[in-house]
């Protein structure tokens, strides 16, 4: 059974997981220091703790005990009980999700190892919003895509906002991060991949059509938020594909969607 322990002073240091959540580069520094992540709300834990991850401590005020009765008498960490008030000076602010949750990172697969059992994969370019990161992982859980590449400089999935915003999802997707931006790329197509850019450039196939054109598997090329897909990647890619927008939004000027919209249209395509 987890351990209870009453702690009312935030400046206790056996709280330190938890402290300023609300600062990223703090907190980017810390838990790649420490090797571990923060998981919020009961739901979200359990998804971690299933997935394999162990938990180093939880944190949570005595009224959500129950939320997680089903789980704690079999864990072998401490659970901090604490007032609201202290939450709150504690990460930067409110919890209303009931609980908190220190746990561990496992270590992360090598690309070759998660593209040998997929046909289907998200690859991002640089996307640094730690939301959309969570986003997109949501949209390829839900819509059966195989796993998730990530571009060196994309924001960390078990970064405390994207884990939160992807209800967990970021632990049903195998993902990898490149270690080379301009040369990995060719691990993907060695690995059997056909890969596609999404863009909005007019000369670009439609995105349905290449999909289906395809046949094998496919990599589906995602830039970042503001500046899109970069031409080395690009010029990298087998064809530019682009989701078609209707004439009335031309009209209004509106040539693309969102990189959140895009990746859930392109989710469904992939695996229709």
């Amino acid at each position: 059974m987890a351990e209870l322990i009453h702690v009312p002073d935030a400046a206790d240091p056996r709280l330190a997981d938890y402290v300023r959540l609300t600062d990223g580069q703090l907190r980017r520094s810390l838990e790649a220091a420490e090797g571990l992540f923060i998981a919020e709300g009961a739901k979200v834990i359990r998804r971690a703790l299933a997935s394999g991850h162990l938990p180093r401590s939880i944190l949570m005020a005595e009224r959500w005990l129950d939320s997680l009765a089903d789980v704690l008498p079999a864990l072998d960490c401490p659970v901090y009980l604490v007032s609201d008030a202290t939450a709150e000076a504690l990460t930067g602010f409110a919890v209303h999700r009931g609980a908190l949750a220190s746990l561990t990172r496992l270590p992360l697969p090598d690309l070759p190892d998660v593209l040998a059992s997929a046909r289907r994969v998200i690859i991002l370019e640089d996307l640094v919003n730690h939301t959309n990161v969570g986003a997109i992982f949501r949209c390829a859980a839900a819509l059966d895509v195989d796993a998730v590449i990530l571009a060196p400089r994309c924001a960390d999935p078990l970064y405390r906002r994207s884990v939160k915003v992807s209800m967990g999802a970021v632990f049903a997707v195998p993902y990898a991060r490149m270690t080379d931006w301009h040369k990995d790329l060719s691990q993907v197509r060695a690995a059997g991949f056909r890969l596609l850019a999404l863009t909005p450039a007019d000369d670009a196939l439609d995105l349905e059509d290449a999909v289906t054109s395809s046949g094998g598997k496919v990599g589906l090329l995602l830039g970042s938020e503001g500046d899109g897909l970069s031409s080395h990647w690009i010029s990298e890619a087998d064809a530019a594909v682009r989701i078609p927008m209707s004439p009335t939004a031309l009209a209004k000027g509106v040539d693309s969607l969102n990189v959140v919209a895009a990746a859930a249209i392109a989710c469904y395509t992939l695996t229709r």
